[in-house]
C-alpha cells in the first residue's frame, strides 16, 4: 500500500478523533455546569427541608432532593467532619477512612456549597462527577482506540490485498514463462538428438546437452512457483557444491568461489559432514544461483549475455550447522548496500540494475520462507566492502 494512502487514512482518523475530542469536551463542560446548577438547587432544597417548620408543605422540596439519583453527594459540618452522603457506593470496610479520603480529594478540586442551617450552624456540600460525565471524559480515548484499530485493520487488509495481487501477478508470470519455454526446449532437444546421430564424435554436443538440461530445470522451477513443492530429506552440502560448480564454469576466471563448512574448506575435508534438511533440490539450487548472480552483479555492475567481463572478487559460501538449525551464509566482496536498499531488497519489482525485473530475491524469499519454512535475510552489508546473505533452515536427523 502506498505511503500516500496510509497518510490519508491516518489524517482522516486524526481529524475524526480531534473533532470528537473537542466536541466531547464541550459537552462535558456544559454537563459539568448543569450538574453544578443542579447541586446548588439541591443544596437550597436541603436547607429548606432542614429548617422547615412544622406544617410547612415540603413535598416539592423533597421531590427535588429525591430526584438526584446520579450525582454523588457528601455533606460535612463546619469542621469538615462527614455527616451523610447520597448516591455513593460505600466499601464494606474502613468506611470512615473512605469518606475522609474522598472529601479531602474533593476539597482540593472544588469550592463546597455552603448550607446555613442557623446563624451558628453551617454545613458544606461536596459533589462528585456523575457516571455519565465520567464516561463522557473517557469517550474520546475509547473512540480513538476504536478508530486506530479500524485504521490498522484497513491498512492490513489493503496491504494483504495488494500482496495477494502481486503474488498472483508473479505466479502467473512465472508459470507463463515455463509454458513459453516448453516449445523451444522440445525443438532444441529434437535438434540435439539429430546432431548426435550425425556428429556422434563432436566434443561440443555434451556441453550443449548440459545447457538444454539446464533450461529444462529452469522451466521446471518456474512451473513450480505457486504450487506446493515436494520436500525430501537431502544432504545440503552436495546440493550447494553442485550449484557452485555450475556457476564457476559460467563466470569469469577472476571470480573465485570459496565453499566451507564451519569455516573449514570442503575440499580440505577427508569426509565432508552430512547436513540433512528437508529440501526441494530444484528450487533451492535456484536460490543459491540467484544469490551468486547478485553477488557477481555487485562486483561488476554489468554483465553481457550471461558472461561477465572485467570482474574480480570472491564469493564465499559457509554452512554452519547447529543442534536444530542450519545456516547458509553467502558473502561477496562487492559494492555493498545502504540502508535504503536494504529495506527494499526483497520487495517484488525492486532492482538496482538498469535491466532487470527485480524478481530474483523476491522469489528466493518465497522459496526459502513459504516453501521451506526457513528464513532469509541480509546478515550484514557494508558499502564498498560487500554483503552477506543468511539462509536459515531446520535441521533434521538422518
Amino acid at each position: 500500500m502506498s505511503l500516500r494512502l496510509r497518510s490519508v487514512l491516518l489524517l482522516i482518523a486524526l481529524l475524526i478523533v480531534g473533532g470528537s475530542f473537542l466536541f466531547t469536551n464541550e459537552l462535558a463542560r456544559r454537563l459539568a455546569q448543569e450538574e453544578h446548577k443542579r447541586m446548588e438547587i439541591w443544596a437550597e432544597a436541603t436547607q429548606r427541608f432542614i429548617v422547615a417548620e412544622e406544617g410547612t408543605d415540603i413535598d416539592f422540596v423533597s421531590q427535588i432532593i429525591e430526584d438526584n439519583t446520579t450525582i454523588p453527594v457528601y455533606v460535612t459540618d463546619s469542621a469538615g467532619k462527614f455527616l451523610f452522603s447520597r448516591n455513593v457506593r460505600e466499601p464494606k470496610q474502613h468506611v470512615a477512612e473512605f469518606y475522609a479520603r474522598r472529601i479531602a480529594i474533593l476539597r482540593e478540586t472544588q469550592t463546597p456549597i455552603e448550607v446555613r442551617i442557623a446563624d451558628d450552624v453551617v454545613q458544606y456540600i461536596y459533589y462528585d462527577e456523575s457516571l455519565l460525565l465520567r464516561q463522557l471524559h473517557y469517550f474520546p480515548y475509547i473512540q480513538f482506540s476504536v478508530i486506530f484499530l479500524f485504521v490498522l485493520i484497513a491498512i492490513f487488509a489493503l496491504y494483504t490485498a495488494q500482496q495477494s495481487e502481486q503474488n498472483r501477478v508473479w505466479i502467473g508470470l512465472t508459470k507463463e514463462t515455463a509454458h513459453q519455454l516448453g516449445t523451444p526446449l522440445s525443438s532444441l532437444t529434437a535438434w540435439s538428438q539429430l546432431l548426435h546421430e550425425q556428429y556422434p564424435e563432436d566434443a561440443l554436443l555434451p556441453e550443449m546437452d548440459k545447457d538444454i538440461e539446464r533450461l529444462q530445470r529452469v522451466a521446471e522451477r518456474f512451473s513450480k512457483v505457486g504450487s506446493e513443492p515436494e520436500l525430501t530429506m537431502t544432504d545440503l552440502i552436495p546440493v550447494v557444491e553442485d550449484t557452485l560448480d555450475y556457476m564457476r564454469t559460467r563466470t569469469s576466471a577472476k571470480i573465485s568461489y570459496r565453499f566451507t563448512c564451519d569455516n573449514i574448506a570442503i575440499g580440505e575435508m577427508a569426509t565432508p559432514p552430512r547436513v540433512m534438511v528437508m529440501l526441494n533440490k530444484t528450487l533451492f539450487e535456484w536460490v543459491i544461483e540467484n544469490l551468486c548472480k547478485n553477488a557477481i552483479d555487485a562486483m561488476s555492475g554489468q554483465s553481457r549475455n550471461g558472461q561477465t567481463d572485467g570482474i574480480q572478487g570472491v564469493i564465499s559460501v559457509n554452512i554452519e550447522p547447529t543442534d536444530n538449525k542450519v545456516y547458509i551464509d553467502v558473502a561477496d566482496t562487492g559494492k555493498g548496500m545502504d540502508r535504503k536498499q536494504l529495506r527494499k531488497i526483497f520487495s517484488p519489482g525492486y532492482t538496482t540494475k538498469k535491466r532487470g525485473w527485480g524478481l530474483g530475491l523476491s522469489l528466493a524469499k518465497r522459496i526459502v520462507e513459504q516453501y521451506h519454512k526457513g528464513h532469509i535475510s541480509v546478515k550484514q552489508s557494508v558499502p564498498g566492502e560487500g554483503t552477506t546473505f543468511r539462509i536459515g533452515l531446520r535441521k533434521v536427523s538422518s
